[in-house]
Formats: structure tokens, sequence, C-alpha cells
């Protein structure tokens, strides 16, 4: 299977490219890959533009694998990894106090950091006892 790329490069709505630190409240755009057949023979299907809010984000305890939960336009939800997520670009709008979202990202930041050092001091004692 070959590695597809978007061509999508924001528009005028969403030209802040936040490819790599979206946060909760952004209003993102991207294109996400799009797959038909089988889980075993899947075939490239082309891309999907997504337009979405970033309503939530978390990391998983075991492997730190960061989940972003999506409103769509539709107000429907839908959860989606950030390898996913920043697969193919993300870009986002401009925020009407850009000093929140600076604090919206230093504190997601801070979880991150603090997963990391959870799985750290886990795989330390792990290792210990393995």
């Amino acid at each position: 299977m070959s590695y597809k790329t978007s061509k999508y490069q924001g528009d005028k709505l969403y030209r802040i490219e936040c490819t790599g630190d979206a946060v909760t409240g952004d209003r993102v755009c991207f294109d996400r890959a799009i797959f038909t057949g089988s889980y075993w023979r899947p075939k490239f299907a082309g891309f999907e533009r997504v337009i979405a809010t970033i309503v939530a984000d978390s990391y998983g305890s075991a492997k730190q694998q960061h989940t972003f939960t999506l409103q769509l336009p539709d107000g429907s939800t839908t959860k989606i990894k950030g390898r996913n997520l920043y697969r193919n670009r993300v870009y986002r709008q401009r925020w009407a106090d850009e000093s929140a979202r600076r604090a919206a990202a230093e504190e997601k930041h801070a979880r991150g950091d603090m997963a990391r050092m959870g799985r750290a001091l886990r795989r330390e004692l792990e290792g210990d006892w393995a």
C-alpha cells in the first residue's frame, strides 16, 4: 500500500497550521484518508475533508496515545488518534483571544509531560520485576 498525502494547505477560514499542536477549543480543518476494501486488503479511495471543533483530548494511560474528540458540524462527535489527525496537516481558525489558546496549549503540554513521566516510571518499575 503506497502512502498518499493530501494537497490541502488551508484556506481563508483555516489558515493557521497547528499540526502537532491542536488543543481543545480549536476549530480545525484537515483531510482524512478514506479506504475501501477489507481490513486485510485496503484500497486508497481518496481524501475526505473534515471540519470540526476539538471538544476534548486525552492521553492513553498505557501508551500515551493522544486521542481527540471532535464535534462535527451536524452535532455528532467522533474520536481520532493524534497521529491520524496530524498525518496530512491540520489547520485551525484564529481564536478571538489567542492568549486563552496559549493557556490551553500549556495545560495540554503539562498533561502530556506528566503522562510521559508516568509511563517512564511504569517501564522502569516493570523492568525491575520482569
